[in-house]
């Protein structure tokens, strides 16, 4: 795509133009095993029906958990532009997490932000690639998205670099007041074991957090395509 506005330079003088964030997403994007997660996961695919209705260990049930939660995504997604808001998505596996996130990166992403999904493993190899070989494009890319999405915390190999480097990154991040949205299937607890006082408070002092409850949603859907195919 031609760009008139800056000639295809990316510039507009000392400015970057509004083609050059397309052309970041464009390549980002290519990149990217991404692009399958928000083709299959978005809202229209969303079944709340999946959640029990009966509550169990918890005070609600699963169902009516999620919809406070999705109530409070929306809400979110409406005022984007102008909130400060952090995101931490926790809960055991199976139980909406990704997909939830992938809803939320697709809907920003078609509204023209950049949002950048990593696991928390290809965080840490991204980290190492900023710090052991000066990238500094790729740096600037994860400090001024518009969201950053890091997938499941906690399957990283945690290390004393990993500790360091992951709490710097987040620090700045939040220090630049740069969204981000963090999932992981490790409890609160867990996540005060596996970490350092200074990730922890970070995470539970500067996130808004969600628990995520229920059975396996991917057992389920396994489940009654079995049943599908043997009916």
């Amino acid at each position: 795509d031609h760009c008139d506005k800056c000639q295809d330079t990316g510039y507009i003088g000392q400015t970057k133009c509004s083609c050059y964030r397309k052309k970041l997403i464009d390549v980002y994007h290519m990149t990217s095993d991404f692009n399958d997660l928000i083709k299959e996961y978005t809202f229209d695919k969303f079944k709340l029906a999946l959640y029990g209705k009966e509550a169990s260990e918890f005070p609600v049930s699963p169902r009516d958990n999620m919809t406070h939660i999705l109530a409070s995504v929306m809400s979110y997604l409406r005022t984007f532009k102008e909130t400060q808001t952090n995101l931490l998505f926790y809960g055991s596996p199976g139980t909406g997490k990704t997909f939830l996130s992938s809803c939320i990166a697709k809907d920003l992403l078609d509204k023209g932000n950049l949002v950048i999904y990593r696991t928390s493993d290809g965080l840490i190899q991204n980290l190492k690639e900023i710090k052991f070989n000066d990238n500094f494009e790729l740096l600037e890319l994860l400090m001024n998205c518009d969201l950053l999405i890091i997938d499941d915390l906690g399957t990283e190999l945690t290390t004393d670099f990993s500790k360091v480097e992951l709490f710097n990154f987040l620090n700045s991040k939040l220090l630049r007041k740069k969204k981000l949205l963090v999932s992981t299937n490790l409890t609160i607890e867990d996540i005060k074991k596996k970490y350092d006082e200074r990730i922890y408070s970070r995470l539970v002092g500067d996130f808004t957090l969600y628990k995520f409850i229920g059975d396996d949603l991917r057992i389920q859907k396994n489940h009654e395509r079995i049943r599908k195919t043997l009916g």
